[in-house]
């Protein structure tokens, strides 16, 4: 009878040891999950500047097609008013050689400070690429990285 009382307090519940390995563990894993979920929130709120300029894009393309390969300049020219800033876009203009160059916001330091332009390419009338370059902010391995990924750039961003 003294056996079996040994045994049921034996098997009462976890040792100080197992407690400590298993918060050990999480700790570690949250060591490495936080910074990456930080750069996915980063990069969906940057794919919301290539939403944000999509339709810009695409109105551009058919104004170089119809106009003999020359870019427009100005959103009015393109049939638009000035474009409603969104969450992670404060503006969006078109400039010289057909430019559009749409400004950060809202995306956390240091992006905040910078823009994103979007110039169209040599095609012409009828395979017309974007080259994508991105200014005024400061440039660091990990952004250079988030920017590279979500805009496809790899010597501009």
């Amino acid at each position: 009878m003294k056996s079996m009382k040994m045994m049921k307090k034996a098997q009462s519940g976890f040792t100080l040891i197992e407690l400590m390995i298993v918060v050990a563990i999480i700790g570690i894993l949250a060591a490495v999950a936080i910074p990456q979920y930080q750069d996915y929130v980063t990069r969906a709120k940057l794919a919301k500047i290539n939403a944000a300029v999509e339709s810009v894009k695409l109105l551009q393309a058919e104004y170089i097609q119809n106009n003999s390969g020359t870019p427009s300049t100005t959103l009015a020219s393109l049939g638009l008013t000035t474009p409603t800033p969104t969450t992670e876009v404060s503006s969006v203009t078109v400039g010289a050689n057909g430019a559009i160059t749409a400004v950060m916001q809202n995306i956390g330091a240091p992006y905040d400070t910078g823009s994103v332009v979007f110039t169209p390419g040599t095609g012409g009338e009828t395979a017309l690429t974007w080259a994508v370059s991105c200014t005024g902010y400061t440039a660091t391995a990990k952004t250079t990285a988030n920017m590279n990924k979500v805009f496809g750039s790899t010597t501009g961003c």
